[in-house]
């Protein structure tokens, strides 16, 4: 059987071309101040990041399925938090949901292509310990600076976000095809979402959005990328 090495659609790369560029956009906008192509830019990342997993041929309905949903509830939060206006509860909401999502997602069972992947929970230590020490750190750093009324939706939303990344590691070290690409995608929200976190709560600092849309939108770009 001949490699491929690009084993996706040809208009695969067009859309990630696209999605580059437009995140790009938003990173700018956002770093500019330029808010009204902040509203352009940073919800037509999400849609076009939505747009290609939608495209892919993805061999796991459900799995498929999920992600597509996780990316809509991204596409929601991402508009609260743009918005004039405080939406931070909101758009933590929406993107707990998406979490959530992406858990089912990354829980499915099937033939996922290079190993059979029998689905459930997996619980291996080397998987588990490093996301758990690291929310342990975080929300000790982040919890005395956090306001009274957001104290629990921060720790719920924290650990839904150390689920969503332990299981897409676990699914990751499985050898299931995409595996590789939904643990980078969750490990790189971590990422977002811990710079995101220490600047809104801890103290701001100058390369925060940079930081945090570049790392956001590679995550999504690669969890799109694992549904084929």
């Amino acid at each position: 059987m001949d490699f491929d090495p690009f084993p996706y659609p040809k208009h695969t790369l067009f859309f990630c071309v696209t999605i580059a560029c437009s995140a790009v956009g938003a990173i700018v906008a956002t770093v500019r101040g330029w808010r009204g192509r902040v509203y352009v830019f940073k919800p037509l990342t999400t849609l076009l990041i939505l747009a290609l997993a939608w495209h892919l041929p993805g061999a796991l309905p459900v799995y498929k399925a999920m992600v597509l949903a996780g990316l809509v509830f991204s596409l929601f939060g991402d508009v609260f938090l743009m918005l004039p206006r405080d939406r931070f509860v909101a758009g933590l909401l929406s993107f707990l949901i998406a979490h959530l999502l992406y858990v089912r997602a990354f829980t499915d069972g099937a033939n996922a292509g290079l190993a059979y992947y029998p689905g459930g929970f997996r619980f291996t230590p080397w998987a588990l310990v490093p996301f758990l020490i690291y929310t342990a750190v975080l929300l000790r750093i982040l919890l005395p600076h956090v306001p009274r009324a957001l104290k629990v939706p921060v720790i719920v939303y924290a650990a839904a976000l150390l689920v969503m990344a332990w299981q897409a590691a676990e699914r990751g070290a499985s050898g299931a095809s995409g595996g590789a690409l939904a643990m980078a995608g969750g490990v790189l929200f971590v990422a977002s979402d811990s710079a995101l976190a220490l600047d809104r709560f801890r103290r701001r600092f100058p390369a925060a959005q940079p930081l945090v849309l570049g790392t956001y939108f590679l995550a999504q770009t690669l969890i799109a990328l694992s549904v084929r």
